[in-house]
C-alpha cells in the first residue's frame, strides 16, 4: 500500500481553519442533527469540532498520526482513507477539504468512501485549482520534507472536476454539483450522490 508520510506534529498544528468552508458545507452538504458524517483528511479537527458542536455526529480521520493528539476537539482518529475501519453504509454524508489530492491510492480511497457511505448519501470534495500540479503544496513540502521540490509528492494528484467525476463514477457516485471558487486560494468543489 502506497502512502505519503504525514507523521509531523508541526504539520498538524499549522493547518489553518477557514470558516468559509462551513458555509460551503452548509450549502452543498447540509448535514443535520442525527446524521452521521465522515470527514476525510480532518487535520486537527477544526471542521469536525465545529460541526460536532452543532449536534452533527461527525468523525474525522487523518493520515497524520499526530492529528488526534493536537485535535481542537471532536472525534479525530488516525486512519488512512484507503483503509477505513468502519462497517459498510455507516455514514449519511462524507466531506473532504483539501485532502484527496494527497492520497496516492486515490481510486482505492474512493472505493472505501463509497463502501462506508449509505446509498443516497452525499459526498463533497474541496480540492485546489492548481495551474501546475503541486504549486500550492510548496509550503507543506518544506514542513514535511524540508524540500520545496517535493511538492508533487505532497499533492500527488492534479485534479479538476472532470477528472474527479471520472474517478468517482466507477465507484457508484453521480455528480450533482461542481463549482470553482476563490477562498484563501483557488479551489474546486464537487458534490456527489451515492447511487
Amino acid at each position: 500500500m502506497t502512502t505519503n508520510s504525514y507523521d509531523s506534529k508541526r504539520y498538524a498544528l499549522v493547518n489553518r481553519f477557514d470558516k468559509r468552508h462551513l458555509t460551503t458545507i452548509a450549502t452543498h452538504l447540509a448535514p443535520e442533527k442525527g446524521e452521521r458524517v465522515l470527514e476525510v483528511g480532518c487535520g486537527a479537527g477544526h471542521v469536525t469540532s465545529r460541526l460536532g458542536a452543532q449536534g452533527i455526529d461527525i468523525t474525522g480521520i487523518d493520515a497524520n498520526p499526530n492529528a488526534a493528539e493536537v485535535a481542537v476537539g471532536g472525534d479525530v482518529r488516525h486512519m488512512f482513507a484507503q483503509d477505513l475501519d468502519f462497517p459498510d453504509a455507516t455514514f449519511d454524508k462524507l466531506l473532504s477539504i483539501h485532502a484527496i489530492e494527497h492520497i496516492p491510492p486515490l481510486e482505492e480511497a474512493i472505493a472505501e468512501m463509497a463502501r462506508v457511505l449509505k446509498p443516497g448519501g452525499r459526498a463533497m470534495h474541496v480540492y485546489p485549482a492548481e495551474p501546475i500540479q503541486g504549486i500550492f503544496a510548496v509550503p507543506t513540502a518544506v514542513i514535511l520534507h524540508r524540500n520545496p521540490l517535493k511538492a508533487r509528492e505532497v499533492h500527488c494528484h492534479w485534479l479538476w472536476p472532470k477528472k474527479v467525476r471520472a474517478l468517482m463514477e466507477p465507484a457508484g457516485f453521480k455528480e450533482i454539483h461542481s463549482e470553482f471558487n476563490l477562498l484563501s486560494s483557488p479551489q474546486f468543489v464537487s458534490v456527489f450522490e451515492r447511487v
